[in-house]
């Protein structure tokens, strides 16, 4: 089954890798404007582990001879922890009330929403269920969305800010 969604692991993989590149290279240059700011700070972490963690569940995807259950499994444990830094960050973001460029309640339940329809794709697999896979790549590419534009709000954010 899961051979049926090599070129979909591949090609989302190989995305996410390239843009957690991308994120880094840009990050670096203006580290002083993300470090100081806790809520640029903690959107790239959230952005880093999210790209990271699709990286690494595509990976988890491709494993040779792997059965579903496995794979749902290592999938629980991997959005499960990306979920709790996912909120966690924001979470610290909107207490420090340092920028409140893109931190909205829509934003805070759509990311969450991606991240947790994830774990549910991961208990349908461990369950024996399938249908994981494909809801569990439907919140892959939706979450894409999302960690794509949280990327531009840190761009925005950090040139937004007020010189001192």
């Amino acid at each position: 089954m899961l051979d049926q969604w090599n070129n979909f692991f591949v090609m989302v993989g190989g995305g996410a890798a390239a843009l957690a590149g991308l994120i880094f290279v840009a990050m670096s240059i203006n580290p002083e404007g993300i470090v100081r700011n806790t809520t640029h700070k903690n959107r790239a972490i959230n952005m880093l582990s999210g790209f990271s963690a699709i990286f690494m569940a595509c990976g988890f995807a491709l494993l040779g001879k792997q059965y579903l259950i496995a794979l749902g499994l290592e999938w629980f444990f991997l959005w499960l922890v990306a979920t709790i830094i996912f909120v966690r960050g924001y979470v610290v973001a909107l207490r420090a009330g340092m920028s409140s460029i893109g931190l909205t309640t829509p934003r805070l339940a759509g990311g969450t929403i991606c991240y947790l329809v994830e774990v549910v794709g991961a208990v349908l697999l461990i369950l024996g269920h399938t249908e994981g896979l494909y809801i569990a790549a439907v919140a892959t590419i939706v979450l894409f969305a999302f960690l794509i534009s949280g990327a531009w709000l840190l761009i925005i954010g950090i040139y937004e800010e007020p010189t001192n």
